[in-house]
């Protein structure tokens, strides 16, 4: 599938801001299954400066400082992409949890990629042991591992309720877990935290997902925003394979891969600081488009 993303992010503060330095996490990043064919970022007002970085995880940052008083901020992130990811099937050999747990704690490797990297608790999924135990029994040590993760993916799907309403982006994931509701973000938190107990490598992917279905297909939900589901490091043979708790299936072709992390905090598109005062408003807006081959 070849796309058009268009990502616009307006910013309206309630006084003037005299300085900000922004992070922007727009930009895919390099991924297996998916080409970058053309990128365009426009800021308003210019910047004084863009500086461009890589690390530390699968993601690109653009660093921009703004020192010139302002109201309002625009962004617009704009690019093609080509999608050809392959996606197991089910009867495809996978290894038990057991061997993917020694396979992840032998290997030595520390890069944005690595396993390791992706093992432990981080800033906002911090080991929860009501988390865990609720997962418990489908995260047996010789179930196999994409069926012990798409258990997980579907039991967060079937007993928890999309609420856009339910949390913030700083809601703990405890709460959302609690509540039974929450977004995107909320459910691929409670899935990397269950999986981490159990010695799976779990990261939190930042992407897209196709706007309108193709005919006859329901649409996804998450749409309308940036996405968030889960990789699982499933073995030295297999690798990260994306699992989308908010729509029970598999990341496949509908699904656009922007940035990997530990989880929210490490791909967040946009955050940063500003000097000055009151509050601010953020209006985002998201269109995938299909483009004819």
């Amino acid at each position: 599938m070849k796309y058009k993303v268009a990502h616009v992010t307006e910013v309206k503060y309630d006084a003037l801001v005299n300085l900000a330095r922004f992070n922007l996490r727009l930009k895919p990043a390099e991924w297996p299954g998916q080409t970058l064919t053309g990128y365009r970022l426009e800021v308003n007002p210019a910047p004084k400066a863009i500086i461009d970085d890589s690390g530390p995880f699968v993601v690109n940052t653009a660093r921009l400082t703004l020192d010139k008083p302002t109201a309002s901020l625009t962004v617009t992130s704009e690019f093609s992409v080509t999608v050809d990811r392959a996606i197991p099937r089910p009867n495809d050999p996978t290894p038990p949890l057991a061997q993917v747990r020694s396979e992840a704690l032998a290997d030595r490797g520390l890069s944005a990629r690595d396993p390791a990297t992706y093992l432990f608790a981080s800033p906002i999924a911090v080991m929860t042991p009501e988390i865990a135990a609720w997962a418990a029994p489908g995260l047996g040590p010789d179930t196999s591992v994409i069926t012990a993760a798409a258990t997980l993916m579907h039991a967060i799907h079937d007993e928890f309720t999309y609420d856009s309403k339910a949390t913030k982006a700083d809601t703990p994931p405890i709460q959302a877990f609690r509540a039974r509701r929450g977004v995107c973000q909320d459910f691929a938190h409670i899935m990397i935290i269950a999986l981490r107990h159990a010695g799976v490598p779990a990261a939190y992917v930042s992407g897209y997902l196709r706007t309108n279905p193709p005919p006859g297909k329901a649409r996804l939900v998450g749409a309308d925003a940036t996405h968030a589901w889960v990789n699982v490091w499933c073995g030295e043979r297999l690798g990260w394979i994306g699992f989308d708790p908010t729509n029970a299936m598999l990341a496949g072709n509908d699904h656009i891969f922007t940035a990997m992390g530990r989880d929210f905090t490490d791909v967040s598109p946009l955050d940063g600081v500003f000097i000055g005062g009151g509050g601010q408003r953020m209006k985002v807006s998201v269109e995938v488009t299909p483009i004819d081959p």
